[in-house]
């Protein structure tokens, strides 16, 4: 959960990115670390700048969350910089704020996390101050109600949000009894229940050391960063409380709800099983859906959708990897007059490229977008860090950010079209549309007010 931070002084982005796109030619050069007390981290060494960033995280995020405490891990993201030891929230962020240090939480489905980012003169006091947050946090009263203010007000945002509601409606039928149905933010019932105890259970259960996954970029040494590493997180239990999230195949193929929305515009969302990240299919897949969706104004749906027709503002498609389920899913802003017709060239799409699949053209420049593109996400310390930890996540090896444009370049004609044949089935493609749509056949309709 993000909040306010401190004012940072950032490295020019062209360096990072420099940096990066320099691979193979000079290879990225990234040091497994272990320190004395046995935690690993991974680290990008650069002592150009003054400037020291980590991301790190802890395996089990929101999916882990009791059903009766739904949002729990969120609000306890919300809370572990509002105050921690001896200094209370006022303290803590003043603390932030003094020394330019940025210190933050997150939580998705699967993972909790957080980031730290200093200069190098406030290197220490960064590092021990994100000690206290994960091993001394203080859940101050005051603190708590108004984080939970806070949230409480978010969901009550949400539910006059189209976009959300038909992101929250598309989980919901997709994966039914399921965690990955439950929103990461929680409900308003659920959040008003979470107590002190339970956010202190969340923090001595799942913040352990060896699930911990950490990257570190900047200007500070591996024997630097062992010392540093046992001093921020050598006081954490050595392991988490055990949690399983079972396998989940989508449900709810071919169908179209439509949630009647007073809105002069409709949200559309789509989707259909995908691919793990581990599957040997996943690069050609990542290909095809830049070609599908995924390249922005140079895909199939951009071009047919929006340019041809001008029936949307916006179309995309993009594959999502998380543990338990695998989804590839899209989605589309459109006129409710435009809905049926924009949700009939989307199924038309998945049909042409399954049966006939994509050209050499169409192949060659999604190559060479993605390709050209990777070293723009590295645009400062904090990607690069955050890249580090994701890797290691995925378990795809230390050379992965050397040899990943080379997987690219490897992906052929047939290999696409394979792939394209194996997964994509427009019978399969669960529809949400939030809004009035006009002459679209629904087999579900719900109705909201507003």
């Amino acid at each position: 959960m993000s909040k306010r931070g401190a004012r940072f002084w950032f490295a020019p982005a062209i360096l990072f990115a420099a940096f990066f796109t320099s691979a193979p030619a000079n290879a990225i050069d990234i040091q497994r670390v272990i320190s004395d007390g046995g935690i690993e981290a991974w680290l990008v060494e650069d002592h150009s700048l003054p400037i020291v960033s980590m991301r790190f995280l802890f395996p089990g995020g929101t999916a882990t969350d009791p059903v009766e405490r739904v949002g729990l891990a969120n609000m306890v993201s919300g809370l572990l910089d509002e105050g921690a030891g001896e200094l209370d929230s006022q303290a803590f962020q003043g603390q932030l704020a003094d020394e330019s240090i940025g210190i933050s939480f997150s939580a998705s489905r699967d993972n909790f996390g957080g980031s730290l980012k200093s200069l190098t003169r406030n290197r220490d006091e960064a590092f021990d101050l994100l000690r206290l947050a994960l091993t001394k946090p203080r859940f101050d009263a005051r603190a708590v109600e108004r984080i939970r203010s806070q949230i409480l007000a978010g969901i009550s945002a949400r539910t006059n949000d189209p976009s959300r509601i038909a992101q929250r409606t598309f989980w919901e039928v997709t994966f039914p009894d399921h965690p990955y149905s439950r929103p990461v933010v929680g409900t308003a019932e659920s959040i008003a229940a979470i107590t002190d105890s339970d956010l202190r259970t969340f923090v001595t259960r799942r913040l352990a050391r060896s699930e911990l996954i950490v990257g570190v970029t900047g200007d500070v040494s591996a024997a630097e960063l062992k010392v540093l590493l046992d001093r921020t997180f050598g006081d954490l239990p050595e392991r988490a409380e055990a949690f399983t999230i079972p396998k989940a195949e989508p449900i709810a193929a071919g169908e179209v709800i439509v949630v009647r929305k007073n809105n002069a515009q409709s949200r559309v969302v789509f989707g259909q099983k995908g691919l793990y990240r581990d599957d040997p299919d996943y690069y050609s897949a990542l290909v095809l859906n830049h070609i599908i969706g995924g390249g922005s104004f140079t895909s199939r749906l951009y071009e047919e959708i929006r340019e041809k027709r001008g029936l949307a503002y916006s179309v995309f498609s993009y594959l999502l990897p998380l543990e338990s389920a695998a989804m590839w899913v899209g989605g589309a802003g459109t006129k409710n007059s435009s809905v049926s017709v924009s949700v009939e060239l989307v199924r038309n799409q998945w049909a042409n490229i399954r049966a006939f699949g994509v050209t050499q053209d169409e192949l060659d420049k999604a190559k060479a977008n993605l390709i050209g593109s990777f070293g723009l996400r590295f645009d400062n310390s904090s990607a690069i860090s955050g890249m580090l930890v994701a890797v290691q996540r995925h378990d795809l090896g230390i050379e992965f950010l050397n040899e990943r444009n080379g997987l690219i370049e490897g992906v052929g004609l047939d290999d696409v079209n394979r792939v394209a044949k194996r997964v994509l089935d427009p019978a399969a493609l669960t529809v949400v549309v939030v809004g009035n749509p006009e002459n679209i056949e629904a087999t579900h309709t719900i109705l909201e007010d507003g």
